[in-house]
């Protein structure tokens, strides 16, 4: 029976050549341009960045031949990565016993000379090399070896960045997928939860109305309590839908619209039963932008305004200015305020600031992070100014022009 041996170090080799995933890839400019050189500098004809593959060096890149692999049987580049040398040297392989009927030394490609730097990854394991040949006998000078080995610095440094742009890709990819999977979700969680919380609410007030006069006051509490729990878990649902929405709000079409008209609409859909003073601009402005996506950052910071105030009326002041690039436009409240050390996490997805709303409800740290995310697919930013008890100033941009994609 044959004993089966693995090389261990090959094997591992293999997989870190597996991982940069260069072989078969097409020409590019930045390694042409380093084997351009390599002639150069070194006066050959031929220089090659060269892969070792299982059985096969691939040419990366190639200048002086037209072939793009070889079997790696016959490879120059298979000694000198096996080799404990920086730089690999043949002065002449018609006269070196391992190279001598080599068939790339006999056949067409008349290697005489080579030198070969492997290309070594962090890990310590040989991809391939940077080399060169001639069909002369000739020795490199020390400045030229030097060169030579600086190139294959260079080649390894843009295979790494290569690698890493590759890898940060996959994981962009992973992401959008994980966020298409959790938006699917959002939608299916809300649409399987809100008719059963709704019924909960409406179940909740029958009772309180029909049987009011059978239960103590302990008993109607448990009954706000669960009206109010339905409420704080609908909004919840509901601004995580939003949230995972948010993608598809700013890529609308801009249009053309009034600012004072948007503020008159969001007004009247945040319907709220308590005193409160929105001042609108006192000269309307006609805007051109993405008006879905500037009613959903309005409605969050509006609305934050009159739930989290603990004034006797809430006061909202719209401002805006513009320029050639950017609107900008404000949100001023006399609410509670954010204290200092809250300030910088405010926009994180899931933060709360404030322990309850004016109405008893908890926030869920959603709509602030939900605003960040469409200010900033609309090319702007968001800031904020508050002292705490005095209120919140809320300034965000929108750029002009912008298509968000």
């Amino acid at each position: 029976m044959t004993e089966l041996t693995i090389d261990r170090e090959e094997v591992l080799r293999q997989e870190a050549v597996e991982t940069y995933d260069i072989l078969d890839t097409l020409p590019e400019k930045s390694y042409d341009d380093i084997t351009k050189i390599a002639t150069m500098i070194c006066d050959t004809p031929v220089a090659l960045i060269s892969i070792l593959d299982k059985d096969r060096q691939f040419f990366k890149s190639r200048q002086g031949i037209d072939i793009e692999e070889t079997s790696r049987d016959v490879s120059f580049c298979t000694h000198a990565v096996q080799s404990e040398d920086d730089i690999y040297t043949v002065k002449d392989a018609r006269e070196h016993p391992l190279f001598e009927n080599n068939p790339l030394v006999k056949g067409d490609m008349e290697i005489v000379f080579y030198a070969g730097v492997p290309l070594v990854t962090k890990d310590d394991y040989a991809l391939g090399t940077l080399c060169v040949f001639d069909h002369k006998p000739r020795t490199l000078t020390e400045e030229q070896k030097n060169a030579l080995k600086a190139l294959a610095d260079q080649v390894m440094t843009n295979l790494e960045l290569r690698r890493q742009n590759r890898m940060h890709e996959e994981l962009e990819e992973a992401l959008k997928e994980k966020n298409l999977q959790l938006k699917d979700f959002a939608g299916v969680v809300s649409h399987d939860m809100k008719m059963p919380l709704a019924n909960i609410i409406t179940t909740t007030d029958i009772l309180k109305s029909r049987y009011k006069d059978l239960m103590d006051d302990k008993g109607k509490d448990y009954l706000n309590y669960l009206k109010n729990a339905s409420f704080t878990l609908s909004d919840y649902i509901q601004d995580i839908l939003t949230y995972y929405q948010s993608d598809e709000i700013v890529t609308k079409e801009h249009e053309e619209f009034y600012l004072n008209h948007l503020l008159e609409e969001i007004e009247d859909l945040l319907n709220y039963d308590y005193s409160c003073e929105i001042n609108y601009l006192e000269e309307d402005q006609l805007l051109r932008c993405n008006r879905a996506a500037l009613h959903q950052i309005l409605i969050n910071l509006i609305g934050n305004s009159i739930k989290y105030n603990d004034k006797k009326e809430a006061v909202v002041n719209i401002h805006f200015t513009q320029n050639d690039i950017y609107y900008l436009i404000t949100v001023e409240d006399n609410g509670m305020g954010i204290p200092k050390d809250k300030q910088k996490d405010i926009f994180d997805l899931f933060a709360v600031v404030a322990d309850q709303d004016k109405n008893g409800r908890k926030g869920n740290g959603i709509g602030l992070s939900t605003v960040q995310k469409i200010v900033t697919k609309l090319g702007g930013q968001i800031t904020v100014e508050s002292e705490e008890g005095q209120g919140a100033k809320f300034t965000f941009t929108i750029r002009k022009n912008h298509k968000s994609g």
